[in-house]
């Protein structure tokens, strides 16, 4: 029996999209709201995480039940959108992505209505067969299960997909269903952190399509 085709799922924030300056931002107006400390990107790429509550949790020295994890998301989500339109794609996004031979998606933990025109107003919605984003009123939790239900939708196996992200918990999302990740340090977790995890780790986008490809061909 011939394997399916790999299948490329692409993570958004912090991946295609450079957003890092911001989210960091946002997420500082959250922790002022709170008199919390202020956390630069280095040490937020250190120390972030899902559930994002933990994250929080962590830096704020205090616990973070759903009720204030609810408020603080609210207050990071308004913060963020104020800035959204200062944000590029990463350098060689578009590269990159006409670089992979096969089909392409993408799967986003952000907002699902805000997502998709998003998307759309950078040009990219024709490169991919689906777009999903959260369909929730917070964010913030893993990624997992929403891999789970993208790959449903596309009618892919999860064996046959490789996922570009730049997170861990992207990692152990493609790990959950069966596939298998390559991660970006340009993102919001630090490198170290990233290639501490054993997943294959690329300094570009470009370069993580590439070693993509590679660990598909190298399972097949």
């Amino acid at each position: 029996m011939t394997p399916a085709r790999p299948h490329l799922v692409w993570d958004w924030n912090g991946t295609l999209l450079n957003d890092l300056s911001l989210v960091v931002a946002a997420t500082n107006v959250a922790f002022a709201s709170v008199g919390g400390p202020v956390v630069t990107s280095d040490e937020h790429r250190v120390r972030f995480r899902r559930p994002i509550a933990e994250y929080y949790a962590e830096v704020l020295g205090q616990a973070v039940d759903d009720d204030e994890f609810g408020r603080l998301d609210r207050i990071f989500h308004d913060a963020y959108r104020s800035g959204l339109t200062t944000c590029e794609l990463a350098a060689d996004a578009r590269t990159a992505m006409a670089a992979w031979p096969g089909s392409q998606s993408l799967l986003s933990m952000w907002f699902h209505e805000e997502l998709v025109p998003t998307v759309h107003t950078y040009g990219l919605t024709g490169h991919f067969t689906r777009v999903d984003g959260l369909r929730a009123t917070v964010g913030g939790d893993r990624k997992a299960e929403s891999l789970e239900r993208h790959l449903a939708e596309l009618g892919v196996d999860g064996a046959s997909v490789m996922l570009i992200g730049d997170s861990i918990d992207d990692a152990d999302a493609a790990l959950a269903v069966g596939g298998r990740a390559v991660l970006y340090t340009g993102g919001f977790t630090d490198p170290a952190r990233l290639r501490a995890s054993g997943h294959p780790v690329a300094d570009t986008l470009t370069d993580a399509v590439a070693l993509a490809q590679e660990v598909s061909s190298a399972g097949r």
